[in-house]
């Protein structure tokens, strides 16, 4: 079980982590080399191994305020059909790890998906007696509208925009996530179809960040005069903030992504928002600092 807290004002952000991984860089992004993973000698060893590999992981984060409790992206999910060989049929103690955190299933009021990505909506249902059902029976699944509507056409079509073609149909898999993850919640009547800036309550808003996807969102936390931000997938990795011209190959539309990751790096750049990586590994948040004309991820140390 690997979870972390922080605390933000008058709420509570846990991560809970269902995989971990090192890869090389050419299974995520599409010019990247070793040889510039190894100039960035800042990501050891947090982010990085001494051979330039790239940590990483797949978690979801329980945002509790005083009156909610949010799960935002729900991983991979087991016991499903994926083109993937590691994410195939898995079977780990997500649900385990999210009740031992003190987060059981029933008490989550609130499903929030960054984008519909694979990893990113896979626990929100469970296979219970052969049927795909709710995870979370007692939440209201928030779908963004922009993105709920791209990823319909992208069920009935090829994967379209810049995604790598050769990985698409393995990896982001739009039949199957449709079938197993997010039609089961529409068929339950659960979603709910939202803004790209929707305020889902007091503390927590959401942000658009688009180009990973057309309606991908982060998730902005304030309370009592503290501030956090969840990435999404505007970032995969800490690299990105000194490198971000570094494109992902499941980037929609790849400009449109490095625009938005440089006007969101600028624009949280030297404050005192705690910015927190979905894909980045342990430590996972910490913040964003200028270094001559790009930037650096530096770890909380609290």
């Amino acid at each position: 079980m690997t979870t972390d807290n922080w605390q933000i004002g008058d709420v509570r952000i846990t991560r809970i982590v269902e995989l971990s991984a090192t890869r090389t860089p050419d299974f995520g992004y599409r010019n990247l080399s070793t040889e510039e993973i190894l100039r960035e000698s800042w990501l050891r060893p947090h982010f990085a191994t001494d051979d330039g590999q790239l940590k990483s992981c797949i978690q979801a984060f329980v945002i509790e305020t005083p009156g909610r409790r949010i799960i935002v992206d729900t991983c991979v999910g087991n016991d499903k059909e994926r083109g993937n060989p590691v994410w195939h049929q898995l079977q780990g103690p997500f649900l385990d790890d999210l009740a031992a955190a003190g987060y059981p299933p029933d008490g989550i009021d609130t499903v929030l998906c960054t984008h519909l990505h694979i990893d990113h909506v896979g626990w929100n249902t469970m296979l219970v007696d052969g049927e795909w059902r709710p995870t979370f029976p007692n939440a209201r699944y928030l779908f963004g509208r922009v993105e709920w509507e791209h990823w319909q056409q992208e069920t009935v079509s090829a994967i379209a925009g810049d995604v790598d073609h050769e990985i698409a149909e393995a990896v982001i898999d739009c039949a199957a996530v449709n079938r197993d993850s997010i039609g089961p919640i529409i068929a339950a009547g659960l979603h709910e179809l939202v803004d790209m800036d929707h305020r889902v309550c007091d503390e927590v808003g959401l942000e658009p960040t688009p180009g990973h996807t057309p309606g991908h969102v982060s998730v902005v936390i304030a309370s009592a005069g503290q501030r956090a931000v969840i990435t999404g997938d505007l970032m995969h990795h800490p690299i990105q903030c000194a490198l971000p011209g570094v494109a992902s190959k499941f980037d929609h539309d790849v400009g449109r992504a490095q625009t938005t990751r440089r006007d969101f790096l600028g624009r949280y750049a030297d404050d005192e928002v705690l910015v927190f990586g979905t894909h980045f590994a342990a430590p996972t948040a910490g913040r964003v600092v200028s270094h001559g004309d790009t930037w650096r991820f530096q770890v909380d140390a609290s």
